[in-house]
């Protein structure tokens, strides 16, 4: 199976950083972007774009990254022994945004191609992670993906929306990071119409995340609701460290730790054995949010 040109999907992803952070600093109306170029030693290198302190986003990263080396890291291969030892380049944008107001959900995107050797694969997703719970986001969210994928493949939404709920999954604690949304790995056929999903499903993101920023970003909220938030970031770190295959593979081949970490909050908290009142919004989530559920 040939190869997609590589240079057009880096083309692809750097146009659509430039949106994305374009529209966010729009969206946020007071913080502007950071931009970092870097280079990784054992070659390629990305640009960073980071914002804090702003009216919506406490903090949030953009980045979009190309690495090439002589041999996969130990998390890639774990699931393809066969490709140990292989050269690689890896090409992505990854997205993680932590806003201000608890109602605000924490949001992730990150959509990228592989080629090791011979064999070549795209992956991506993205998953919503709510503080509190409203339906009306949840199947707005899931209706943009669900949308965006059946115009490809009516059979990918279910089949990518149940991966994501069984990755997103923190199993020391039992419960999902959030309410998911879809998620692939390992996606290898048809060049094009691959390719084509893959940007399809990338440039759906601003349309799945503005209208509930738009909803939530002014509601009124105190000192319950930002320390609840703050617990459930430290939920959100712990999947990161433990468990992200994204965040292994950046650390194991000697990506940009600066760059890598942008995906955690400014701020979090963790509380010995921390258990909401019966009834709270604070323990609805968790009963009625934090497993599988079907959205759209």
């Amino acid at each position: 199976m040939q190869q997609p040109p590589l240079d057009e999907m880096e083309n692809f992803l750097r146009g659509l950083q430039d949106r994305i952070c374009n529209a966010l600093e729009e969206a946020d109306g007071a913080a502007k972007f950071r931009e970092d170029l870097w280079e990784r030693p054992g070659g390629g290198g990305g640009r960073t774009r980071v914002i804090a302190d702003g009216a919506l986003l406490e903090k949030g990263g953009v980045n979009f990254s190309k690495v090439h080396g002589d041999r996969l890291p130990p998390s890639a291969t774990a699931h393809r022994p066969e490709l140990a030892g292989q050269t690689f380049t890896a090409l992505g944008i990854s997205l993680v945004l932590h806003s201000r107001n608890p109602y605000v959900p924490i949001v992730h995107m990150n959509y990228r191609f592989f080629s090791a050797g011979p064999v070549w694969w795209f992956g991506g997703g993205a998953d919503l992670t709510p503080i509190y719970g409203f339906e009306e986001d949840a199947r707005h969210f899931h209706g943009v993906l669900k949308t965006a994928c059946d115009r490809h493949d009516p059979g990918f939404y279910p089949r990518f929306k149940a991966w994501c709920d069984d990755y997103f999954t923190i199993t020391h604690r039992q419960e999902m990071r959030g309410i998911g949304g879809i998620f692939f790995d390992d996606l290898h056929g048809d060049a094009s119409l691959l390719r084509a999903f893959w940007e399809d499903m990338a440039n759906s993101f601003l349309d799945s995340y503005l209208p509930i920023v738009a909803r939530r970003r002014d509601l009124a909220y105190g000192e319950r609701e930002r320390q609840f938030q703050l617990l459930r970031r430290g939920r959100y770190v712990e999947f990161n460290l433990v468990y992200d295959r994204g965040t292994l593979f950046g650390l194991q081949s000697g990506g940009r730790t600066e760059s890598i970490l942008m995906s955690l909050p400014p701020l979090a908290a963790w509380a010995y054995d921390w258990q909401g009142e019966a009834g709270s919004p604070e323990t609805r989530l968790k009963e009625d949010f934090l497993t599988p559920r079907d959205w759209a």
